[in-house]
């Protein structure tokens, strides 16, 4: 009895031990274990607080909305910044702030310099608001520097894609129903997830999501994800499937947060919402 007593304690400390040394393992995990059900849910576990960031206060980009969670004790987050698309304002993707930020990101959705800018300039503007993000902003001291990714809609996934192209430094990218001339992306060294429409006219995928993701090298963390009955504008309501993939791939690319690979590999099925799904599995952690 001593001895099976003694194992049981053994055992007790065991199974303690593993969340302490898997934290340890990695110091930016955040929040609690995900299930299906919390990345589906409209809210994460972060209340989420939000300021207003003037045109008129910033060069290099047209100003914007940071989302953040509010709450400080679990020390600094990645950051993302998202980009509209052609003709649109912040407020076309300002459904993701507050989505992707309560489940423990800050969040910066901009206006851009010009309505009509390209994908080239928009790029060159989701880096200015990182950098104003990381270096000017009131809530720069919430914010990991070396955790940023990137994410737009249309041309603004286009410029999604010229971000990582030109700083490899960014964790990750997802260009949503992303338009562009450039159909070759093999410099991106970015872990970046590609998002279709079956539906697309404007930027249909075969002759732009499809592509991208194909020119991405294959030694690179990359997905495909097309979507299931949808348009090129999808990406501009808040979307169940959209939102799902996204904090999976911004946990687990710019927090090295390994527990939302699950959701990642095996590749998730053809369903309702997925017309189909590609990657290199498993990722490399």
């Amino acid at each position: 009895m001593a001895g099976l007593a003694a194992l049981l304690v053994v055992g007790g400390l065991s199974t303690v031990a593993t969340p302490a040394a898997q934290a340890a393992d990695n110091p930016y995990e955040r929040g609690p274990a995900p299930t299906t059900a919390s990345i589906e849910a409209p809210t994460g576990p972060y209340a989420v607080s939000q300021t207003a960031v003037s045109s008129l206060g910033v060069t290099g980009f047209g100003g914007g909305t940071v989302y953040y969670p509010t709450s400080t004790s679990d020390g600094t987050f990645g950051a993302v910044a998202v980009s509209p698309g052609f003709t649109a304002s912040q407020s076309s993707i300002a459904w993701l702030g507050p989505r992707l930020a309560s489940q423990g990101f800050v969040v910066f959705t901009i206006d851009t310099l010009s309505r009509y800018d390209q994908p080239d300039s928009r790029g060159r503007q989701l880096l200015a608001a990182l950098d104003y993000l990381t270096e000017r902003s009131t809530v720069r001291g919430r914010i990991d520097s070396s955790r940023l990714g990137v994410m737009g809609h249309s041309m603004g996934g286009g410029g999604s894609l010229e971000a990582a192209k030109s700083r490899p430094s960014l964790q990750a990218a997802i260009p949503l129903t992303g338009w562009n001339t450039d159909k070759t992306w093999p410099e991106i060294q970015t872990p970046t997830l590609v998002v279709g429409a079956d539906g697309d006219t404007v930027a249909p995928v075969a002759s732009h999501s499809e592509p991208f993701y194909e020119s991405l090298a294959s030694s690179l963390d990359k997905a495909y994800l097309e979507l299931n009955n949808a348009t090129h504008y999808t990406p501009n309501s808040s979307n169940t499937t959209i939102a799902k993939y996204s904090i999976s791939w911004l946990k687990r690319f710019i927090d090295n947060d390994t527990r939302y690979e699950q959701f990642l590999c095996p590749l998730p099925r053809p369903s309702l919402t997925i017309e189909e799904y590609r990657g290199n599995c498993p990722h490399a952690s």
